[in-house]
């Protein structure tokens, strides 16, 4: 790769920039003008060349969008601007009215026209409209202007780009900026579609990739969006994004994106963590990914399991990060912290010895029976590494911390060893001393950390470092009850402990009240790799609940014939002849689609009348609703499908239902079994029920 502001890829016939850098377009307090100024200098050395400018919280960017920037403000961007060029590194403006424009109004464009001609007098040449977090249900007069969301969109991108001279760099945010946004999907998205078609081809797009925030993004996926924008996606990636959850940071490598993806790209901006300075690891590990291949990667780096990408390896690149911004921990440049290399610091005794200001006075030196010298330590490399796995990234847990959770699993599940004598006693202990010798590294790192001369780096980490530094304390105090080891089982165990003995406040209060509340943490039993969401169904989902529907049909078919298989009530409801009720109907997906699917009516009289089935009154009486749910095989983990059977029994028992039953042939043991161990469904024998059919039953 060339030098910031000229990288370029090959593409085809010729050569095109690689859109390299960071967007700031998380929501929350914005970054300094002093810190962009920082970011712009390090962008220039590893070798990136964008700055998007799209801060959530800047109200003149999203909530005010109309209003021209103030004299100050404009001094301020001005400033920016040219601080970026002085650096070699194009400065994007962005700005989002999709909160209230009305598309079709000749005013509101003008509006919009005026304050990007206000922008580029600053000397901005580069620019984005974007359209994410919006409502997509349009106003009545663009009802009547639009035949829809997308031809209003792109008729006022494309407008603007015009106006503004169709500048080298124009970025489009589609309100479906992602796969998991796109109805039914990607391909056949007609919003993509007309995306596609309309927006003029010297436009780009925003892409987030299969999710919001993807795990992994494939070259298979990038080539499908492609084909359907007519253009490489510029991916804007929140691989390190943290503003959804003020208890997390993320430090870990940039990673699960193929260096193949290069070539099929327009660019990458990462959206990394709302604190600055912690951002050091995700934007330097970016840089490394992106000269990967110009470079020829780092081929000589011995490769894990889980790197099979030939030019970058994510350790090779963190370590690489983590050696640089060791040094920055130590720069003194920033108000606020020590003037020296902290190697001593002696232990203040404000009350007894006043400031002393003799500088002839010898050192105090402790005598033998006396405390020794405070002494902090330098922060090392090793620190620096284990804070990354601490907080590492939103999909998985580093290699410490993961070891340190299964440590601390196996010392829970095998507590008896600890105080009775078996075989596994000595292992007990001294896996319970391996845990302890990792909380201590944990708390040396914190101690190291706090007395780092740059205080602005540790202002931003302090937070969390201080979290896991109590949460790691609370684990190693549990480890050591279970020992015997008196005290901190006071600490732990009585009626009034201390406010850091329970985590989370009135957030964690209201987490441990719902259902299923930590069955999608990242450590799991057993370890789990597929990730699932459940949303509500829609009558768009009815030929997936069908699909299915008869998946699982013909699998039961192959224990009997299909004129030989009883007829359920519920099978109208998973066949699409009748609709659930409101708000009674969830389906589950994975990275392949919907999986699984929860329906509901609340009143079953009707379906069973369809099927002539006859129910005794006392029966409906105590279970007047019915339930189905189905589960394709390749969904091992019951945690997921107990979330989704939890939120639909919920919204049952809202309708004003006492209970529930569901019908299920006695040759599904699958599904027998998922009811059998959820607890809440006992077997009812209701008068009439067909051979080989089991009813069970749930009240509310």
């Amino acid at each position: 790769m060339s030098k910031a502001g000229g990288a370029e890829r090959g593409s085809g016939a010729g050569t095109r920039r690689f859109i390299s850098g960071v967007v700031e377009g998380f929501y929350g307090r914005p970054w300094t003008m002093e810190q962009r100024t920082e970011l712009f200098k390090r962008e220039q050395k590893w070798g990136l060349n964008t700055y998007l400018y799209a801060p959530k919280d800047d109200y003149k960017h999203r909530m005010y969008w109309r209003d021209l920037y103030s004299a100050e403000e404009a001094e301020q961007l001005m400033a920016l601007i040219s601080a970026a060029k002085e650096h070699d590194v194009e400065f994007i403006y962005a700005i989002s009215p999709g909160l209230d424009i009305t598309f079709s109004n000749p005013k509101e464009v003008a509006t919009l026209k005026r304050k990007l001609d206000q922008v580029r007098e600053f000397g901005c040449r580069s620019f984005s409209l974007l359209f994410d977090d919006i409502e997509t249900e349009m106003c009545p007069a663009d009802k009547q202007a639009f035949s829809s969301f997308a031809h209003a969109q792109v008729a006022i991108t494309n407008d603007v780009y015009q106006h503004l001279g169709e500048p080298e760099t124009f970025l489009f945010c589609p309100t479906d900026y992602c796969a998991a946004f796109c109805t039914p999907n990607v391909s056949q998205s007609s919003y993509l579609n007309t995306v596609g078609e309309k927006l003029l081809p010297g436009v780009d797009v925003l892409w987030t990739g299969p999710k919001v925030v993807s795990h992994h993004i494939s070259v298979e996926s990038i080539d499908e969006v492609s084909s359907v924008l007519r253009r490489a996606p510029v991916i804007w990636d929140n691989i390190h994004a943290n503003d959804y959850d003020p208890q997390r940071l993320f430090l870990g490598p940039y990673k699960d994106r193929p260096t193949e993806l290069i070539p099929k790209l327009k660019g990458v901006l990462t959206n990394p963590n709302c604190e600055f300075y912690p951002n050091f690891v995700a934007i330097h590990t970016l840089a490394t990914w992106c000269k990967a291949p110009a470079e020829g990667g780092q081929r000589d780096v011995e490769m894990s399991d889980e790197e099979q990408d030939l030019c970058y390896s994510p350790q090779k690149a963190l370590t690489l990060a983590l050696t640089d911004w060791l040094q920055e921990f130590f720069n003194t440049d920033h108000p606020g912290g020590p003037s020296r290399h902290p190697a001593r610091l002696k232990k203040e005794a404000s009350d007894e010895e006043p400031m002393q200001t003799d500088l002839g006075e010898a050192t105090y030196v402790p005598g033998p029976k006396e405390n020794p010298l405070y002494t902090a330590e330098p922060l090392t490399l090793e620190d620096l590494n284990l804070l990354s796995e601490l907080f590492y990234l939103p999909y998985e847990h580093g290699a410490t911390a993961r070891t340190m959770l299964q440590e601390l699993d196996w010392l829970k599940n095998h507590s008896r060893a600890a105080t009775v004598q078996t075989d596994k006693t000595a292992e007990w202990c001294s896996r319970a001393q391996r845990f302890d010798d990792m909380c201590d590294a944990v708390v040396q790192m914190f101690n190291r950390l706090s007395n780092a001369p740059n205080r602005n780096i540790l202002y931003d980490l302090y937070n969390y470092i201080c979290d896991i530094k109590s949460g790691v304390g609370l684990a190693r105090a549990y480890v050591k009850t279970l020992r015997g080891h008196g005290q901190p089982s006071d600490q732990l165990m009585n009626d009034d402990p201390e406010p850091w003995g329970f985590r989370g406040g009135l957030s964690g209060e209201f987490q441990r009240l719902l259902p299923g509340h930590g069955n999608r943490d990242l450590f799991r039993h057993p370890p789990m790799t597929a990730v699932y969401s459940i949303r509500p169904y829609c009558p768009e989902d009815k030929g997936e609940v069908q699909r299915i529907f008869r998946e699982m049909q013909r699998a039961g078919e192959g224990k009997a014939s299909a004129m030989t298989q009883p007829e359920l009530i519920s099978d109208g409801l998973s066949a699409g002849e009748t609709s659930p009720s409101s708000q009674c109907g969830f389906v589950l997906e994975d990275e392949n689609g919907v999986c699984g699917y929860a329906l509901a009516l609340t009143d079953a009289k009707p379906a069973a009348a369809k099927v002539q089935r006859v129910i005794s009154d006392s029966v409906l009486k105590d279970f007047p609703s019915l339930v189905t749910m189905q589960l394709l095989p390749r969904v091992t983990d019951p945690a997921p499908a107990k979330r989704m059977i939890s939120s639909l029994l919920s919204s049952i028992r809202s309708s004003g239902s006492r209970g529930v039953f569901c019908e299920l042939r006695q040759d599904d043991r699958r599904m027998v079994d998922f009811y059998t161990k959820l607890g809440s469904f006992k077997t009812i024998k209701p008068a009439g029920l067909p051979q080989d059919v089991l009813a069970m039953g749930a009240s509310l």
